[in-house]
């Protein structure tokens, strides 16, 4: 069985501040709040606040000046690679990828996932799991789902890879047609058998990278989590597909 794990306090408030440097509440080269005002602004202890502040310091968003705070750095260069990282999973031909298909099914949709795909919590949908490996070591985790009815009459559900992306596949056997992907990134610890995969100690968080591709009604086609170890390496955007 699958928990749902909710993020401990300094991520929730890392990812409340991230939002706010992407609104542009705090703008590039301007000063955040300080620890106190984030205390008293937030509810939470110094340590928590510290905490998130660091977490955002160390993934590029801020940095601190002698004599002058905390600053605003903008968007680092890891957030900058979403695109990137998204286009991946939409076209990647699993019998050609750098790793290896570990796991194809019927499952119950995670929670996390079903407003996504806009599923009732007990829907079922098909899961594809590929763990993308680079000299051997794990360094990416993505799982794509596929709402049951529209996995109907194609190849999804078979435990071999496919030929080609699961798009072209859609495209081609159920005439449907992706227009545009909305990405939503955070972290948040990781199941046993995520840890285990990606070979994390215990308590290191995950990146996770939703990907959710719409035709151009807005209806989702599938959905891919993609789960990166926060030890080695958050917001939501919308780009074209063609």
């Amino acid at each position: 069985m699958t928990y749902e794990v909710q993020p401990p306090k300094y991520v929730r408030l890392a990812q409340t501040l991230q939002r706010r440097i992407e609104d542009g509440t705090y703008a590039p080269g301007t000063r955040v709040p300080s620890e106190n005002q984030l205390v008293q602004s937030f509810g939470m202890s110094r340590p928590t606040v510290v905490r998130a502040l660091e977490l955002l310091k160390r993934d590029g968003w801020l940095e601190s000046r002698q004599g002058y705070g905390t600053i605003v750095r903008g968007r680092p260069a890891v957030v900058e690679q979403k695109d990137r990282r998204g286009r991946e999973a939409l076209e990647r031909d699993e019998s050609q990828g750098a790793g290896r298909l570990i796991e194809v099914g019927l499952v119950p949709v995670p929670s996390r996932v079903a407003s996504l795909l806009g599923l009732p919590r007990r829907a079922e949908v098909i899961m594809r799991r590929f763990l993308v490996e680079e000299d051997g070591e794990a360094v990416e985790l993505v799982s794509t789902y596929f709402p049951a009815g529209l996995a109907e009459g194609t190849e999804l559900a078979s435990g071999e890879p496919l030929g080609g992306s699961a798009r072209e596949h859609l495209e081609a056997r159920k005439k449907v047609r992706f227009d545009h992907v909305v990405e939503r990134v955070s972290a948040r610890l990781p199941a046993a058998d995520e840890a285990a995969l990606l070979d994390l100690a215990d308590g290191v968080p995950v990146l996770s990278v939703l990907i959710v591709a719409c035709d151009a009604s807005g209806r989702s086609l599938q959905a891919s989590e993609l789960l990166l170890p926060a030890d080695r390496q958050e917001l939501e955007d919308t780009y074209r597909l063609n």
